[in-house]
Order: C-alpha cells, then structure tokens, then sequence
C-alpha cells in the first residue's frame, strides 16, 4: 500500500524520497540481495510504500501519474542501485498496466489498476514463446471459446516476474484461420488458477537475484471478461503500447547504470596506486572514464528528449527505438572498460562493477534485441525516404 502523504508531493520533493531510498536502502542492501538470491521482501514492501508501482498509472486508478520525463528521471535515480530492484516492479509499470490502460475495458481498469498501482497485484508480461520471440505473430498458445470462458494451452518463456506474478497477460492465438498477428488476442489470466505452473531456470547469467521465468497453461479456464478490452485478434496491438513504454524505461535505466557505473570506476581509480602515483593521473585511464561519460550524456540526452516527444502525445517509436538500441549498446561498452579499469577486483571479490557489467548484458537484448531495432530502423528509414524524402519522426520542420 502506497503511505497516503507521497500522493501529496510535488515531482521534485518525489524525486528526492527516491534518490535517498536509492542511496540510504536500495544500495546497501545489494550484497544482502545476492547472498540471498532475491530481492528481499522488506525492499518489495518499500518500493511498494513509496509508489514504485504506481508512477505511471493515473491518479484516476490510484497512481500517481507522473509523465513520462519525470519517469525517465525517476528510473535514472532508481537504476544507480541494481536494476534487478527494478524488475520486480517493471512489468506492472509498463508493459502491462500501459495495455490495460489504453485497451482494457473500463471496467478492467477499475478491477485492476488500483491494486497493481499499490503493488498488492503484480503482474507479468507473458509473450514470448520457444518459437515466438523477435517473431511475435508466430506465437502457438491457443485460446478456444468455450461457453463463457477461454480455454488456453500453451508456454511461455523468458517471463519476468513469472514467478511472483499474480496475474499474467497472456496473448494467445484466438483464431487458427488467420497466421500471425491478426488471429493473436490478450488475457488476464490469474496466476492461482487451475491448469498454470510456472518454473525458473536452474542458471541466469546477470540478474541472477530476480530471474526470468516459464509459465506453462494446460487447459486454463480464463473467463470471457478477462478478454483484454472485449475483443479478439487485437493482442499485438495492445502489446506495443506497453512495449514503446517499456523501451523508454530500459533506455532510461542503461542510463541509471551506467552513472552508477563510472562513479564507483572513478572512486577506484582514484585510490589506486600504481608506480607511485594514483591510476587517475594516467592520460589512457582520463581518456577511458571521459570517451564513457561523453556516450553516456548522450544516452541520456537522447533519451530524456524521447519522453518530451512522448508527452507532446504522440508515441516517437523509431526515436524510442534509437534510445533504447543506442543506450543498451552504450552502457555495454561503459561497463566493459570499467571492469577493465578495476583490474584483478574486475573478476575477484565483490566489488559492484562486475556484477552490473553481467546485469547490463541483458538489457541489449530485453524489449527487442539491438539487430532487431537495427533491421527495423533501417526498414523505416527506406520506407520513409522512397515516401517524402525524410527520416522516421524527423525534426524537420
């Protein structure tokens, strides 16, 4: 439940509750969180305490509704701490509680919203399949009508929060006539209910404390109101509205990391001593941490300017895209020269750095892998130009 005084503050006065939670809770607590292979419940409680899961959803819904640039500049604040944090409450800020705004029913955003903004109802995204990854329109989960449920079956893989989650959204095939994403419908499915299993993989290479999961449905009953806005054959659809948002917010935590990144490598360089003076005063090390901020300012540059176009009202999708491609791939590289800077401590011991360099390996390929963003930015590119000379959401006037 969120304290009821934080509906009171002003985004500057929120953003400083976050920023000290980060630094005074969320940071400290790291190694707890590792030598106990899950973020630590008292740290769920305070996320949900302090209106993490309600940041993006409507005052109307019991959210606190801040834009997506205040967004972007919470999750930099949030995401200095490990971004494992961030994926306990990441589906239901995004991917789902966007598809349920903007597609469910009304009374879907009444039934669900409000819990999900008090972190009461965590809820995962639960698209991906073994054959129906970047390919999402080849997904095989069939949903079949029957009296007045849904009868699903089917898997899904690579689910964050599949194991904690309450409910999932589902998207399965409601018509077998018609093949990719026009025969695909969204469910809300009830994690308790008879038929679902979820399971966790045995090895995570980086965010080992908040695992990716599977969820397998065998003859699950989901009632004809759990249809995602009523309709079928509109689930992809639904999907890319959370997804656009998700995208921002991945861009926006390789930000988060990254800062965090090259503060603990420039603290280590500068109490490092080799051949009697610090590493700092080396030009090759100056020139390493200064070519990283450079990449990370732009990421973040990039990416706060995506939320302004964002809240003007339309979805800047190819600048979304470009953000999260440029940001994933930025924080990457930052993290590799920092573990490289770190020497022996890079690959020994617990020092921070290399444990966000495994993290931050993932966020190239979480919201659509960077050759994926690539091929499809280069498509738009084409298709835009042949049109009227111009690039995808240019700036021309």
């Amino acid at each position: 439940m969120i304290d009821p005084d934080i509906f009171g503050y002003d985004f500057d006065a929120y953003l400083e509750v976050i920023a000290d939670f980060t630094d005074n809770e969320l940071i400290p607590a790291e190694n707890e969180m590792v030598e106990a292979g899950a973020v630590p419940p008292r740290i769920v409680a305070r996320m949900a305490e302090l209106g993490l899961f309600a940041i993006t959803i409507p005052r109307a819904y019991g959210g606190l509704e801040w834009t997506m640039e205040q967004q972007v500049r919470l999750t930099f604040e949030f995401t200095r701490a490990s971004c494992v944090y961030r994926s306990r409450f990441s589906t239901v800020i995004g991917l789902c509680s966007q598809a349920i705004l903007d597609h469910g029913t009304e009374e879907q955003r009444q039934r669900l919203l409000p819990a999900m903004a008090a972190g009461e109802l965590v809820t995962a995204f639960a698209l991906t399949e073994e054959e129906a990854g970047s390919d999402a329109g080849s997904l095989t989960t069939t949903a079949v009508r029957s009296g007045d449920n849904y009868v699903l079956n089917g898997s899904k893989r690579y689910i964050t929060n599949a194991a904690w989650a309450d409910a999932f959204v589902v998207f399965a095939r409601t018509d077998q006539s018609k093949p990719g994403a026009d025969g695909i419908s969204a469910f809300i499915v009830d994690a308790g209910s008879n038929g679902v299993r979820t399971a966790l993989p045995e090895i995570m290479n980086g965010h080992a404390e908040g695992p990716v999961g599977e969820i397998h449905l065998d003859d699950v009953e989901v009632p004809v109101e759990n249809l995602l806005g009523g309709v079928e054959g509109a689930g992809l659809t639904m999907a890319l509205r959370g997804i656009n948002h998700a995208r921002l917010h991945v861009a926006a935590t390789c930000i988060g990391q990254g800062t965090r990144l090259l503060e603990e490598t420039t603290a280590h360089v500068n109490g490092r001593r080799q051949f009697g003076s610090a590493i700092a005063e080396l030009g090759a090390v100056q020139a390493t941490l200064g070519g990283s901020f450079a990449e990370l300012e732009a990421g973040r540059s990039l990416t706060v300017e995506c939320a302004r176009a964002f809240d003007e009202g339309s979805i800047p999708r190819h600048r979304i895209a470009s953000a999260k491609l440029f940001s994933s791939e930025m924080v990457g590289r930052v993290a590799d020269r920092c573990v490289q800077l770190l020497g022996g401590e890079g690959i020994v011991g617990p020092h921070p750095v290399p444990r966000m360099w495994r993290d931050v390996r993932a966020l190239r390929i979480y919201e659509g892998s960077s050759p994926i963003h690539e091929r499809n930015l280069g498509r738009a590119m084409i298709k835009q130009v042949a049109a009227d000379g111009t690039l995808p959401n240019t700036y021309r006037v």
